[in-house]
């Protein structure tokens, strides 16, 4: 039963949820300031250690970390109200978003806008990967794994290369950063944990994960059941939060599945970057679009979008809410910890992936590359916040 603290909290919830701009570095510095140094739902060490947790899980990494305070303060119906009111504000308005865009788009003074909005948007894109690039690649290791990476999605460009990709940096990584002993702690620790309770959820990712597989493609509710199954094995793939989201993202449903054109997907990204919220509501614009393009009309695109933020979130919930009674042991396996490095290097790569691929609609527009540059330069050299770059671009279009 919620009490008259948690309704506080929620209403801290909801203030931060309008307020969050900046992605998940930004987000985890705004709530070090109001969550625990001012209001103290949680103290400082032990928000740091539930945000490292979230990098090491696959997910928004933003969200587990919110998910996982109101968890600890307040459990599990606090926690998925939490969650509930940090996703849907975005989340709606990327709805409305691919609800309006073919209407909007076929208006040439709406295109004129889009040709600075898309260079914008890759320039943001080119500002992530270089900041994690300068972050991770520390070793000749990792570096090695993101030019691996970034050639084998070049080449395959195909959505399963990720999962192995991923599953190959973090065993690397682990297997020479881990100390020899590590492994008896490992097997100690391990025996600790009830077996039924890790068959029941690894059980419940399976299912879900494969539900698209087993639907015939001729059934008329395919292509919502394939669209979960989708956005919920990417949710179960993606490691580092909203950046990673964009190369998957790209690959699988423009290059890949072609549910997108290039500039409706660039057009997407670049509104979510001017709202408040996770990252990953993004997918809301994506799978309510997937499902407008195949000619499912208003309710068509509410369902594909409504499937995606379930599918792209809910294995992130299942694992934080799972995990965080289990993380004061397993947070003392070093080698949990030093996948990470190997994922985020992985990581690196398919985002060099998606800056190539997205530059290509570009085509050899010498304006649209020198708004790349500026937008980069800015975003690297000057205070300026990717909301502020969103709207210039909207007003450049509209005035010029």
């Amino acid at each position: 039963m919620l009490r008259k603290r948690h309704f506080i909290f929620l209403r801290d919830v909801f203030f931060y949820t309008l307020t969050s701009f900046g992605g998940p570095q930004a987000h985890i510095a705004i709530l070090l300031r109001e969550f625990s140094e001012k209001r103290k739902y949680i103290k400082e060490d032990e928000l740091m250690e539930l945000n490292a947790l979230s990098q090491i899980l696959p997910g928004p990494s933003s969200t587990q970390t919110l998910v996982g305070i109101a968890w600890k303060y307040g459990g599990l119906p606090l926690a998925i109200i939490t969650f509930l009111i940090w996703i849907i504000p975005s989340a709606t308005i990327m709805c409305l978003a691919a609800i309006s865009f073919k209407m909007f788009v076929s208006h040439s003074k709406y295109t004129e806008i889009l040709r600075f909005i898309q260079p914008i948007a890759v320039g943001i894109v080119a500002y992530a990967t270089y900041t994690f690039a300068h972050k991770f690649l520390k070793t000749k290791i990792n570096s090695m794994l993101a030019i691996g990476s970034l050639l084998t999605t070049l080449i395959l460009q195909n959505a399963y290369a990720f999962p192995i990709l991923i599953m190959m940096g973090g065993i690397i990584s682990s297997a020479l950063e881990s100390p020899p002993q590590e492994t008896q702690l490992r097997v100690n620790l391990f025996a600790n944990v009830n077996p039924r309770k890790v068959a029941y959820f690894i059980g419940i990712l399976l299912f879900f994960g494969a539900l698209g597989a087993v639907v015939s493609r001729t059934s008329p509710f395919s292509l919502p059941i394939r669209l979960f199954e989708n956005f919920y094995r990417n949710g179960i793939l993606i490691f580092g939060g909203g950046q990673v989201l964009v190369p998957l993202m790209y690959t699988e449903f423009v290059e890949v599945k072609h549910y997108l054109t290039a500039t409706e997907f660039l057009s997407g990204y670049a509104l979510q970057q001017a709202i408040p919220g996770p990252t990953f509501s993004f997918t809301s614009f994506l799978g309510g679009l997937a499902m407008g393009n195949n000619g499912s009309g208003f309710y068509g695109t509410i369902i594909g979008s409504v499937v995606a933020v379930i599918g792209i979130n809910l294995p992130g919930l299942i694992l934080i809410l799972f995990i965080v009674p289990f993380w004061n042991d397993l947070r003392k396996i070093t080698s949990i910890k030093n996948s990470l490095s190997g994922i985020n290097a992985v990581a690196v790569g398919f985002m060099a992936t998606a800056l190539i691929l997205l530059t290509q609609p570009l085509g050899i527009n010498v304006l649209s590359y020198v708004i790349v540059i500026v937008t980069f330069l800015l975003l690297k050299f000057t205070p300026v916040k990717t909301p502020w770059l969103i709207l210039a671009g909207v007003l450049l279009g509209w005035f010029f």
